[in-house]
């Protein structure tokens, strides 16, 4: 199989390889964030308070239905890269097809269930009566374009299976610049509110799915289409719908906690919001690099897999967790030295309420980071491996710690119930993943769990 203008993640230093593959992927990340960013600063800082609070309130609506089409497309992605790795050319390219014809199907499914139960959801999670309809029509338009959303990250995962990187960054270099100036166009020059912040959104994301087109068109002959390989390969079919839905399904559980939180943060109030709104997309940024190095990870690890090269996975994951831990520490000195400026910076907000909101849960969660780190390579390489059941099974137990924290901690103890819940979640779910994964690592290499232990460290 042609391999050219791609990583080749069987080959050459492990950490250097993870590094070039992950870096891409890291300041694309970066930008992707500064969709939401940008939105929340333009709005913040022109609107204020209680149209930032209304955006905050859809924050997890809007994570529930981005998570499920992130995960769907690493699953693809995974299963993609997998034969990729193992030079199977022809079960690579029917592999392509398929997981284009699954996403197509996916994103008029979420079109239509999302918009139908939208207002009832908002309504759910006790979002205020005096932010109702702005967080509607916020939602509503970035919902509407959610197959924008499901194309991009399709090309941008297909791109990732074959070790290019690259691509999906310039895409959103470009289109994260079109998006601060369409924010400044549409809700500061323009005044049409909230509403021109998500129209912003959704036309950076359209200009990113073109760029993508266009290049894999003209330079990417791996991922073209043929009728030939449009087949209905069942193996195939059913190997990348049980991993995309897996690893589309843990991310869901994982929002439904998060969506069953917002509701008790919503019912303490604007200030609340405004300021948990805040310490989140702080803390989305804290997560970008360790988002980038379970990306490379899983990638690295699926690559390897394909051939059967376990010694350089186990080398791959050992970089992984180290890279991470020393991402935790930076974001630990961060917070306790600038915390409260960056929060500030972020929301334009003087209230004293939000701002110790948001240090709150920031000195809650960041110090737990380096569990997080762990827990999140370990799941996304079992996943690699491919593992489906105890990944879901660790994220059902995120969700029912998640709706103990909504429904129980904060009866207890208020808003610092929702500061205590992730990390205790992190915690519990962290010895399920790293048992799964040790234990299918070694059936799949046949390695003798006691008389050949595999040296990690």
């Amino acid at each position: 199989m042609k391999k050219n203008s791609t990583v080749i993640m069987t080959e050459g230093n492990v950490t250097r390889v993870l590094l070039m593959f992950a870096i891409p992927i890291f300041i694309s990340n970066l930008f992707q964030q500064l969709y939401n960013v940008v939105d929340i600063t333009v709005i913040g800082h022109i609107l204020g308070d209680e149209a930032l609070a209304a955006v905050g309130s859809t924050t997890s609506i809007y994570s529930l239905v981005v998570g499920f089409i992130n995960g769907m497309s690493n699953g693809f992605c995974v299963v993609v890269a997998r034969y990729f790795g193992a030079g199977e050319e022809n079960s690579f390219r029917k592999s392509v097809h398929l997981s284009v014809a699954l996403s197509l199907i996916a994103a008029i499914a979420l079109t239509v269930s999302s918009l139908l139960f939208l207002r009832p959801l908002l309504l759910l999670l006790h979002t205020p009566e005096s932010i109702l309809d702005l967080a509607q029509s916020y939602i509503s338009v970035i919902l509407v374009f959610c197959f924008v959303t499901v194309t991009y990250n399709l090309l941008s995962s297909m791109l990732r299976a074959i070790g290019n990187s690259r691509i999906p960054l310039y895409a959103l270099v470009i289109a994260s610049v079109l998006n601060i100036f369409l924010d400044l166009l549409l809700v500061g020059g323009l005044h049409m509110g909230v509403v021109g912040a998500a129209w912003a959104t959704v036309a950076a994301q359209i200009f990113s799915v073109v760029f993508l087109t266009v290049y894999i068109v003209k330079s990417c002959p791996l991922l073209h289409f043929y009728a030939r390989y449009f087949a209905l390969e069942k193996q195939i079919l059913a190997e990348l719908t049980t991993t995309g839905l897996s690893m589309a399904m843990m991310l869901v559980l994982t929002n439904i906690g998060t969506v069953a939180m917002q509701g008790s943060i919503n019912a303490f109030g604007t200030s609340t919001i405004t300021g948990h709104t805040a310490a989140r997309k702080f803390h989305d940024l804290c997560m970008l690099p360790f988002g980038t190095i379970c990306t490379g990870t899983a990638t690295f690890v699926s690559q390897n897999y394909g051939a059967r090269k376990a010694d350089r996975i186990k080398q791959g994951i050992r970089s992984s967790i180290i890279l991470g831990t020393i991402w935790s520490i930076i974001v630990l000195l961060i917070i306790l030295f600038f915390g409260k400026s960056l929060i500030h910076a972020l929301t334009g907000s003087s209230d004293s309420t939000v701002l110790n909101i948001a240090m709150q849960y920031l000195y809650w969660n960041v110090p737990f980071y380096f569990i997080l780190n762990i827990l999140l390579i370990m799941r996304n390489s079992l996943q690699a491996l491919g593992g489906k059941i105890l990944p879901l099974i660790a994220s059902l137990t995120e969700l029912v710690g998640k709706f103990i924290g909504a429904f129980c901690l904060t009866k207890m103890v208020g808003y610092l119930g929702i500061c205590w819940t992730e990390p205790l979640t992190w915690i519990v779910c962290l010895p399920i993943v790293l048992s799964g994964f040790f234990i299918r690592f070694c059936s799949r290499f046949s390695i003798r769990t006691r008389s050949q232990p595999a040296r990690w460290f």
